[in-house]
């Protein structure tokens, strides 16, 4: 263990957690402000352990990275209410995926902002900024964040060549001792940069080595999200799994039987100094 982990453990006593039991995580993950359609899908994407593994606590200030339709805002606005603070990082077309337009991603940001932001008394007050191909705006001065979150997303920015700039924003947005929390499709060992810009699966390793060159520490690796029923070798890479069974009809039992994608769940921190 390095000395700047050593030192995050040793502060990382139950008298500074207001949640160290997990009951107030445990009311978000089962809040009727949740929609039913994502409850449906907590076997598959566990989210209180997942929360749990990053380290998410009351009273912090959580960045979400490319938050989608909001699946984990649901939980984590109302979790870090006034005492907190909540911001997600909506993509501009410059940081999106290959297929989405301008147009597109305007009315996914007038979804997330009506459903959500302008919304204060279930979810609290929002901060809606944006990532960028160099970076993130309006989202928290440098130095500022405990958590920067991202779920599902770092094969898109691999496609579009934002990777390492995305781990730079996030590192300088974050505190000293401030944590990164990853979930990503997982590719085996070895994977080239092309299966992966195909497939939307992503080694492990890869990602650590990506994140430990923008100045990160790998802190915890997680096996929460693994699935080992998912051997990545689909006609249709990640997508031809739940949820998005982009074949339609075709062998639609068996990639349901298999579930959503095998997935790391890493937890990094950027040093004290």
């Amino acid at each position: 263990m390095t000395a700047t982990l050593a030192l995050l453990a040793a502060c990382a006593t139950p008298t500074q957690d207001p949640d160290a039991d997990g009951q107030q995580l445990a009311a978000a993950v089962a809040s009727p402000l949740r929609s039913a359609a994502n409850r449906a899908r907590d076997g598959a994407r566990h989210p209180f352990e997942t929360l749990r593994a990053f380290g998410l606590r009351p009273g912090q200030t959580v960045i979400e990275i490319a938050p989608g339709g909001g699946w984990y805002t649901e939980v984590l606005a109302p979790y870090l209410g006034a005492a907190g603070h909540y911001a997600a990082a909506l993509y501009v077309e410059d940081a999106a995926t290959p297929t989405q337009t301008e147009a597109q991603l305007a009315q996914a940001r007038e979804r997330f902002e009506t459903r959500f932001a302008r919304d204060p008394e279930r979810f609290g007050v929002i901060r809606v900024g944006t990532l960028r191909g160099n970076g993130l705006t309006d989202v928290g001065a440098p130095g500022t964040a405990d958590l920067v979150l991202t779920f599902r997303n770092i094969h898109n920015w691999i496609a579009q060549g934002h990777f390492d700039a995305a781990l730079r924003a996030f590192f300088l947005v974050l505190k000293p001792g401030g944590v990164l929390g990853v979930e990503e499709h997982r590719a085996a060992p070895g994977t080239g940069l092309d299966r992966i810009i195909a497939s939307g699966y992503v080694p492990e390793d890869y990602v650590i080595a990506k994140a430990r060159a923008a100045g990160f520490e790998l802190a915890a690796r997680n096996e929460v999200n693994a699935n080992p029923r998912d051997n990545k070798d689909h006609p249709h890479g990640v997508w031809s799994l739940p949820p998005t069974l982009r074949g339609g009809a075709v062998d639609r039992e068996r990639f349901l039987a298999i579930g959503e994608s095998d997935r790391m769940t890493l937890r990094f921190i950027k040093p004290l100094r």
